[in-house]
């Protein structure tokens, strides 16, 4: 599989969480050219603010391999990391992370700040954007023009 292959599971994550009425942000662990964690925005679902795309991708891969460091492992996701996020990449220890768009707002890979390159930290984490960047946007924008349009609905 090519990292295109792997992104495009990352927005088949992102449509779960679209479904659910969930920010759809998706995300994969890849291992050897192997998926080993999936996940998706389950923050509103589960009432846990650290339910993101990224985190459940990393439990789960985690404990597909019985590790608590994911050492030669990619994450790919749709949209580029939070903080806490970032900060959970650096500690499992992910080798490289593969973001679709970035967010001007919230993001911790170069965006508002850059927590996986940081010098002071013990982990260096390679980054890519810009991969099937449109369609990460496109679902995004979709997703935030469908939210307005909704009578009462919460302000995301």
């Amino acid at each position: 599989m090519f990292p295109e292959d792997f992104m495009r599971e990352a927005l088949s994550e992102a449509q779960k969480a679209f479904e659910r009425e969930e920010v759809p942000v998706g995300a994969v662990v890849v291992k050897e050219g192997v998926i080993v964690g999936r996940g998706h925005n389950l923050i509103e679902t589960t009432k846990d603010a650290t339910a993101h795309a990224e985190m459940m991708a990393i439990r789960n891969a985690a404990k597909e391999l019985g590790v608590l460091r994911l050492s030669g492992c990619q994450l790919y996701v749709t949209t580029e990391p939070c903080a806490m996020c970032a900060g959970a990449i650096v500690l499992a220890r992910i080798e490289k992370v593969y973001i679709g768009t970035m967010d001007i707002k919230t993001g911790a890979a170069g965006s508002l700040m850059n927590v996986l390159q940081d010098e002071r930290l013990n982990h260096f984490v390679e980054i890519e954007t810009g991969l099937l960047e449109q369609e990460c946007q496109y679902k995004m924008k979709q997703f935030f023009k469908i939210l307005r349009l909704k009578p009462g609905r919460r302000n995301t």
